[in-house]
């Protein structure tokens, strides 16, 4: 595929294996740029080369360390604000703070707003992100914000993977039933419900199965696998109802603390996550842990975007 008219991409340090996966998508090489820190750790960038008036996309995942991360965006954005760049898109394939949307108590923040007023002062024209954890977090942002769907990337992997075997589609949670709902209607076939009751914060207990599992191999979707316990918990419960084998998927590997390791120990046949977030050596080295990549999906957009053609067509 040829590089559009314009179209020039910079990335922070956050995954610069993705970046490179969309860059040689798009066929078009990354603009030079020193993105780096000073002896006490203040992020400095200089673009290295003249991108006045051109089209430029920052990719940067805000992931761990997400503060850091969010400060290259932050300021690699400014630079280009500076370097007179036409116009500038965020390109966050894993928004940080996300899971922030909205007043879980008296005096608590609302840090996902707070962090889309700083991607707008910074000077970003636009915002491009994968499955945002909140769909309204696209309404905190005063510019265009493009949320794309992980999906078809999924869809594609499940059919290639298990097609023949007629699974069902689990949503770990009751919060989650609309995102496992669209995944079983692309699929065509049936929804089961993991009814769990959260104790305490990062603490799952599972209580029981809504829909009958007996007999069939389960396919669980979410949106974040964070510490893994929840999925964990989840395909224990389908197994002891009767599921033959249970299967993960999820657009975002957090994977914190001690996931990996949890993962690995689990009665999970895989678990399946996008690249949304840089791949560590434990995920790759973990047997029932495999990657796929969202690079295709992202430079797509992208590409539309600089063109100025649909990208909600792209999920018809």
């Amino acid at each position: 595929m040829s590089g559009s008219r314009g179209m020039r991409l910079i990335t922070g340090n956050a995954n610069r294996p993705l970046a490179d996966a969309i860059s040689s998508h798009l066929g078009i090489v990354p603009v030079k740029a020193d993105v780096r820190r000073f002896s006490d750790d203040e992020v400095f960038v200089e673009v290295q080369e003249n991108v006045r008036g051109e089209d430029m996309f920052v990719i940067q995942s805000t992931s761990a360390p997400a503060n850091d991360n969010l400060m290259e965006l932050l300021i690699c954005i400014d630079a280009l604000r500076r370097a007179s760049a036409r116009r500038i898109t965020a390109v966050i394939p894993y928004f940080g703070y996300a899971r922030q949307d909205r007043k879980v108590g008296p005096r608590t923040p609302i840090s996902a707003k707070l962090v889309a007023n700083l991607i707008t002062e910074a000077g970003a024209n636009r915002v491009l992100t994968v499955d945002l954890h909140a769909g309204q977090i696209q309404g905190f942002f005063d510019i265009p914000t493009d949320n794309l769907f992980a999906q078809p990337v999924i869809v594609k992997d499940i059919l290639e993977h298990l097609g023949g075997k007629e699974p069902m589609v689990v949503s770990p949670d009751v919060g989650g039933v609309v995102r496992a709902r669209s995944l079983a209607r692309r699929l065509n076939t049936d929804l089961a419900i993991v009814d769990k009751r959260r104790e305490r914060a990062g603490v799952s207990e599972v209580m029981n199965i809504i829909g009958e599992v007996q007999g069939r191999p389960c396919i669980l979707i979410d949106d974040i696998v964070d510490s893994g316990g929840t999925l964990c918990n989840a395909a224990e419960a389908l197994l002891n109802n009767g599921a033959t084998e249970v299967y993960a998927y999820c657009t975002h590997g957090v994977l914190s603390g001690k996931a990996v390791e949890r993962i690995q120990n689990s009665r999970l046949k895989s678990m399946v996550v996008t690249d949304t977030i840089a791949v560590t050596p434990a995920q790759s080295a973990c047997a029932n842990i495999r990657i796929i990549s969202i690079a295709p999906l992202l430079g797509e957009a992208m590409r539309r975007i600089n063109n100025e053609a649909s990208v909600s067509s792209l999920f018809d």
